[in-house]
This record gives C-alpha cells, structure tokens and sequence, in this order.
C-alpha cells in the first residue's frame, strides 16, 4: 500500500498532472519525488504520458528513485540505466514505465534509439550550462519529449545566469533560445574579455516574472512546522599563521622536506583553503621516460591538526553521537580514516543501510556524493564541515541528507572556521549566495 501524501505535496503533484512543462523549486526535504511519481503515476494511469524518462545524479538514481517508488507508487515498473553498455542498453529497452537514467550517461542516451513522450530533471541545475556537452547532446532529443518537469533546490545558488539553461531545457518560450539575448536584456558586462556579466538592478523580478507561469515554489513554511528545528553552529579555532601567510603574500611556502607553489591567483586560493585544514599539497612535474611526455606527482605536507583537534573535543562533548563529517579534499579524508579506522565512506557496500540502522559512527562525505536525495535522516542527527563547498547548492543539499521529512530529532551541524582564514570568505560567500536565492523564492511568490 503506497504513502499519502501531504497537503502541500498534493498541491505540488496537482500542479505538475496539471503542466506540461513545469519546474518545482523546493528546499531539501520537502518530498519533491514523493510528490513527482504521484503526478507520473497519475499521468500514466490517465494516458496523457506512455513511458517517463528520469534523469538524476548517479548515486540519486540508483538508491533513492527505485526506494522512493516502491513507498510512492509501486505499481511503477522501473528500471535503472547505469553499469557496462549492454546493461544500460537491457535497461533502456526494457519494458517498463520510468526509465532512471543519469547526468554522466547523457551523451551516449542521446545515441540511442529513445521512446519517452514525459522526462522528468531530478536536481535541474545540473544543467544550467547551455555550451556543455551533456547539454547540447539533449536538445538534439528533446523535441520528442512534450512533457518535461524539472525540480531542484535553489536554481539561482551560484548567480541569476544559471537561470537561463535550466528553463531553456524545460521550455524555451520562459527565457528565449539565445542566452547571448538573455544577457544582453537582463545583465551588464563587466569585463567582455572574460565573459562577465552581473545582473542589472531590476533583473531579478522581471526574470522570475518571466518564469512563474511554469514554477510551483514550496514554501518553506508549509510544512517547517513539520521538520525539527534546524541548528547551524560556527566553530572557530586558530592555527600558527606564519605559513599561510607566506602562501597568501608569496604564492609559495618552503618547508623543511617539501615546497608548495601556487602558478596564479585562482590556484593560490585552492592552496589557502587547503591549508586552512592543516595541510598543503605539494605538487612537482618531472619530465618522464617518454619524450615530451610529464609525470604529475602529489602529495600532501600537514603543518597543523587545529580542527583535526576541535573535532575531536566536538565528537567527545558529543558523546560520539552518530556523526557525518563532510570533507572536501582527498587528504582530509585520508586523515579522517587514519584517525578514526573504524569511520565509514559513502562508497562502502551498504554504507547507506548501516547508517540508517544506527550502525555506524563515523560517516565520511564529499558533497558531491553526499548533495543530492540521499536519504540519510534514519541513522543519526549530527553533521559537522571540516571544510567548506563553495557550492550554496551542495552545502544546502548536504545539510538536507539530515533534516528531511522522517528525522525526529533536532539537526545539529557544525561548521569548523579556522579564524583569519580563507574559510571565512567561503562562509560569507555561502551566505552572499542564499541571499539572492531568497530573493529569487519571494519573487515567485
């Protein structure tokens, strides 16, 4: 027996049978595809769609759809696109109702002899680039697809720009074809040589605008009541500064055994995130056996274990509650899994399982893996940034693998801050950017 769902989903699914073309925009949690295979199951029951095309990130594609569609409407066939060629090709082919398919695989299902008259975008802003490859490969099949619905978080995290390609995919008629016009009317250009534009002062409301006709926001405070409360706490510590500084000042840092050198100013910032962690990569390129050919080779120079320290009086205040760390580079996760042995990746079989079932401690997550319609809320109420996504996106969708419909108690996340630091710009920088995703959810309003 399927789930019911909640008064606001069902206005959301109403309005997804009710459009061809559509996009939800809802913060994590809100149960966007509980509320889309309603209306797919509903547009299939009434004929108006004979087989429904889903594209999602990959992890997202193969354990939430198949889980979220036994609970939400298991009279769906479905199957998954992911594994060799041939498993994908069975896949495709295969008789059943929704196809679930992923952003990496767009290329080669564009290749492919396709039967779909619905699809469906799960995390949309996986194409707000109209010049990407992915995205140019599926305008060439999207034309035999009238029903296409879109849902996402926040489309405007990273800037108004992304804007353009994601209503683009979905109906050309809210923002034009070209995104040169697009820019032209509502941005200026602030620097031609690199391609920069910042919005004009009006362009924010005339855009969502523009757009409401074919946008269904849930707000928040339809169902906030129904989450526990949600609390996000900065962490400060200091390290010695001698090193960052010759970084920041130098674009390099000697140490006894080793040498990190930063080529220009976008990598330098790279290399100050990096150390704000404790540590460096070193990076050298040798010329190798074959000529005109080079080896690459990096490895990691540690310097401090500030927050490596902050962390462990945090899990222990904690009582070692059931905690997902968040990481951003390799070597962090590398001494996570040196420190604490008994820690566990998203990577790991039934990594996701054990978690829910209260089996594991430790969880290690990179947004990117962790970002997107995981389900994690059953297995504990701790989160803690040892670094920083620049992404509000991912750090939004991070956040929301926890406080989603079904945790029961409060969501606790830490943000580990090293003072005087690069941290603090990325954390101001995330907060820049929910400003005008606010903006943007009130204009549609």
């Amino acid at each position: 027996m399927s789930l019911s769902l909640r008064p606001y989903q069902e206005i959301a699914a109403d309005f997804l049978f009710e459009s061809d073309r559509a996009m939800i925009l809802a913060p994590v949690g809100a149960g966007k595809t509980a509320l889309t295979l309603t209306a797919m199951r509903d547009m299939l029951r009434a004929g108006v769609v004979q087989r429904f095309l889903v594209v999602a990130p990959k992890r997202v594609a193969e354990s939430v759809w198949p889980t979220e569609a036994k609970l939400w409407a298991p009279e769906l066939s479905l199957s998954v696109v992911i594994g060799a060629p041939t498993q994908r090709v069975k896949a495709l082919r295969a008789n059943v109702q929704v196809v679930v398919a992923t952003y990496d695989n767009l290329q080669w299902l564009a290749e492919q002899p396709l039967q779909f008259d619905g699809v469906v975008f799960d995390e949309l802003t996986r194409l707000k680039n109209p010049s990407g490859k992915r995205f140019k490969a599926l305008l060439k099949v999207l034309d035999a697809m009238p029903i296409r619905w879109g849902l996402t978080g926040s489309f405007t995290s990273n800037g108004l720009e992304d804007v353009f390609g994601q209503c683009k995919v979905i109906d050309q008629s809210l923002l034009g074809r070209s995104k040169g016009a697009f820019l032209q009317q509502y941005f200026h250009c602030i620097n031609r040589d690199y391609g920069d534009w910042e919005p004009r002062a009006d362009a924010l409301p005339m855009v969502m605008e523009r757009i409401r006709k074919a946008t269904f926001v849930l707000d928040a405070g339809e169902y906030k009541d129904k989450l526990p409360p949600l609390h996000i706490v900065e962490m400060r510590c200091a390290m010695e500064m001698t090193e960052y500084k010759a970084m920041k000042k130098d674009f390099m840092v000697q140490f006894p055994d080793a040498q990190a050198i930063a080529a220009n100013a976008g990598v330098v910032t790279g290399k100050l995130q990096q150390m704000s962690s404790g540590f460096v990569y070193d990076t050298r390129t040798t010329p190798s056996d074959r000529p005109g050919k080079f080896t690459t080779t990096k490895s990691a120079v540690w310097f401090s274990d500030h927050k490596f320290e902050l962390l462990d009086d945090l899990l222990t205040e904690n009582q070692h509650a059931n905690t997902i760390i968040a990481y951003q580079y390799q070597e962090e996760l590398a001494e996570l899994q040196r420190r604490y042995p008994r820690a566990v990746t998203l990577d790991e079989p039934d990594a996701i399982d054990r978690w829910n079932a209260g089996k594991v401690e430790l969880l290690l997550a990179h947004p990117k893996s962790a970002g997107h319609g995981l389900n994690l809320q059953f297995g504990g109420c701790h989160m803690v940034f040892l670094s920083l996504p620049w992404s509000l996106e991912l750090f939004e969708q991070t956040i929301g693998r926890l406080h989603r419909s079904g945790q029961t108690h409060d969501v606790w996340v830490y943000v580990l801050l090293t003072e005087d630091t690069v941290d603090e710009k990325i954390y101001v920088a995330l907060h820049d950017k929910r400003s005008l995703s606010d903006l943007a959810m009130e204009a549609l309003r």
